[in-house]
């Protein structure tokens, strides 16, 4: 028997009593724990400058905004007249480059604004209000009584010219003053009332007037659209399609008549629409109601064409515009 089996016994690890499952890789490359560790550190391409979004932005300035080339001028000349060109090279002379450059340009800063607006015109419901200083205000204000309203009559009359005119009478009311203390309290009062908003012409379009009967569907379009019975009469309608249409129910067959219109004002605006009923009549009116609901503008170019050539292809139907030559 040999006597180094229970010395090498006694110096061996304890096995455990199960055998344990091999783990299973679910990568092919280096473990992470055999993998070599760099001696430096590692350095980011923003630090570097190879980001294009980090670097800074060069400032446009009028330098770069070179005139037309003659290449260019060969291409616009294709499209445009000579009368049109000129007008174009002109209008763009007028303009400075600088003002072009400074005012032209999109801020990129954290406190720009979320919409485009020139500041050129005060909004009276977003913007601040201006209001007159404090000193125009005067407690002593009165209105004249009409003694004092009858002296200045009396010395516009003492010295109005031999040959008075209406400009002169309309020089004389709007310089009259009708109250009594500091000018500015009339001219520029002190208020701390909100301005007023102002008043959209469209909301006061559609009220009807005259004896004229409307049906109820002209006036739900009147009340939709803005316009009023005049205009809606004024409109151009055109029946593009008109046809017979039969719709297969468990009653049987019902047939209906089918419209597409389209209507315009010769002006920009132009819509489409269409219009199905059992009535002939009926199915004409629910046309042209939907085109002229429809509507949408149309820049035009002298207020009698459009700008350019367009196309267009929806499935297989293909539509060209061409501009109407002057």
């Amino acid at each position: 028997m040999s006597t180094s089996q229970p010395i090498r016994c006694l110096f061996a690890k304890a096995k455990p009593p199960f055998r344990l499952c091999p783990r299973r890789a679910f990568q092919t490359g280096t473990r992470l724990q055999a993998r070599p560790t760099s001696k430096h550190k590692s350095i980011k391409a923003s630090d570097l400058g190879l980001i294009k979004g980090n670097e800074p932005k060069r400032q446009t300035t009028a330098k770069d905004l070179r005139p037309y080339s003659e290449k260019e001028k060969a291409a616009l000349a294709k499209r445009y007249t000579p009368e049109q060109l000129a007008a174009v090279e002109a209008g763009e002379a007028a303009v400075d480059l600088n003002d072009l450059v400074e005012q032209g340009a999109a801020r990129e800063d954290p406190m720009k604004l979320n919409y485009l607006d020139d500041f050129s015109s005060i909004h009276p419901v977003v913007d601040k209000p201006i209001r007159a200083p404090e000193e125009n205000y005067d407690p002593n204000l009165r209105f004249k009584t009409e003694d004092e309203l009858a002296e200045d009559l009396t010395n516009w009359v003492k010295g109005m010219p031999e040959e008075p005119t209406r400009l002169d009478w309309m020089k004389f009311m709007d310089n009259t003053r009708l109250t009594v203390g500091k000018p500015e309290a009339e001219l520029n009062p002190r208020s701390y009332v909100a301005p007023e908003i102002p008043k959209l012409d469209i909301l006061k379009r559609g009220n009807v007037t005259g004896s004229e009967e409307i049906d109820p569907s002209t006036r739900r379009l009147m009340r939709q659209t803005g316009f009023d019975y005049r205009e809606i009469r004024r409109f151009r309608v055109k029946n593009l399609i008109q046809h017979r249409v039969v719709n297969q129910t468990r009653l049987g067959k019902i047939s209906s008549q089918y419209y597409l219109t389209v209507a315009g004002n010769g002006k920009g605006l132009i819509g489409i629409g269409e219009g199905k009923s059992a009535e002939p009549e009926e199915a004409r009116q629910q046309a042209k109601n939907a085109a002229i609901r429809n509507m949408q503008p149309i820049p035009m170019y002298e207020g009698r064409t459009i700008f350019g050539d367009v196309k267009g292809k929806v499935s297989a139907t293909e539509v060209e515009l061409m501009t109407r030559p002057p």
